[in-house]
């Protein structure tokens, strides 16, 4: 276990902003994990867990307590059923399950981060949830003070939340369990519309898993959201804003505001989302409020490929960053009574 004091934290980031940890512990088995937690809970010591650092804004001032970065490693595949230690690099993970012919997480490729991560966010993309796959998830039970398996039916799943997401200071997750699907070497049924029309396949056909990775991968490159040091449009935490999903009555206001300002004709996304709600798409608001693709004109702006990532251009700060994104979210308030919501963890920091 490696302890350094007065470390930075933004370059365990993906943003590459955030100012240092009083202490930074780099943890790399379950063990360390374990003992690291323990001793901040017993000293009464602040602590804040990385992985892949790809869902964190950290304010400039930094972090007063001990950050814990997992860097434990472990890919265990035993037939369809996957365990993963919560430090694996995630997008690597869904790479080998493909070469072994596995479906069910094809399409989830190019997400950064660590698979620790990927149950706290019910983390999605391209038609797939890990929620539809994920069997169980070990973890610390900061409350207990035990390691415990939390089955799937007790996650708490739905659109990026989970038990653990609702309550993130008692777990700290360990290990990731996954039951995917011999199929072959085809992949899941493809659900998302964008990505069955790239493939020229109809929604619900199966494809070559390969050619379902490479395509997703193809389709998040175009829009900066595989990571490459040399493109600041990938200095983000990928989608900043989630979806919003609105009771209908809402709904029915937002539609009639959208109506006024763009035009009777304007028929903005909207999808089910059970229990009468409707979701709608946080990009169109972006964008349709005069957001659109590069806007800004400091160090923050939104990405020139997608208007639903914010990024640091090289000189931004935090602030910088939190400047822009109060910026959009009051425009889009303004303009359609929606108020969006941050995906990223804020930490020492707000909106």
């Amino acid at each position: 276990m490696q302890e350094l004091h007065d470390a930075p934290l933004a370059p365990l980031t993906t943003f590459r902003l955030g100012g240092p940890a009083n202490r930074l512990v780099t943890a790399t088995t379950d063990d360390e994990v374990v003992a690291a937690v323990r001793e901040a809970d017993e000293t009464g010591t602040p602590l804040l867990v990385i992985g892949g650092g790809s869902n964190l804004v950290i304010g400039d001032k930094g972090f007063d307590g001990t950050a814990l970065r997992i860097a434990t490693r472990g890919f265990v595949l035993d037939g369809t059923r996957l365990e993963l230690a919560a430090g694996e690099v995630w997008t690597d993970a869904v790479a080998r399950t493909v070469e072994a012919g596995l479906a069910g997480i094809e399409c989830l490729a190019g997400i950064p981060g660590s698979a620790g991560a990927t149950p706290i966010q019910n983390v999605g993309a391209y038609g797939q949830e890990v929620s539809a796959t994920i069997t169980e998830v070990v973890a610390y039970d900061r409350r207990s003070g035990e390691t415990v398996t939390v089955p799937n039916a007790e996650c708490d799943f739905s659109y990026r939340h989970s038990r653990f997401k609702a309550d993130p200071d008692r777990f700290v997750v360990l290990r990731v369990r996954f039951e995917l699907e011999d199929a072959q070497g085809l992949s899941a049924p493809i659900k998302y519309a964008e990505t069955a029309r790239v493939l020229g396949v109809e929604p619900g056909d199966r494809v070559p898993a390969a050619t379902a990775r490479e395509t997703v991968l193809a389709l998040r490159a175009g829009k900066g959201m595989v990571l490459d040091p040399a493109d600041h449009d990938t200095w983000s935490a990928g989608s900043f804003f989630t979806n919003p999903i609105l009771e209908q009555a809402h709904y029915e206001e937002f539609l009639a505001r959208v109506r006024d300002r763009l035009g009777a004709d304007v028929a903005p996304p909207a999808f089910p989302a059970g229990d009468g709600r409707v979701k709608t798409s946080a990009a169109w608001l972006i964008d349709k409020a005069g957001f659109t693709k590069g806007y800004g004109t400091g160090p923050a702006r939104i990405s020139t490929k997608h208007t639903l990532a914010l990024t640091n251009r090289g000189e931004a700060t935090t602030e910088d960053l939190l400047a822009l994104a109060r910026e959009v979210v009051a425009g889009v308030r303004d303009a359609f009574g929606v108020t969006l919501v941050n995906e990223p963890v804020t930490v020492g920091v707000s909106l």
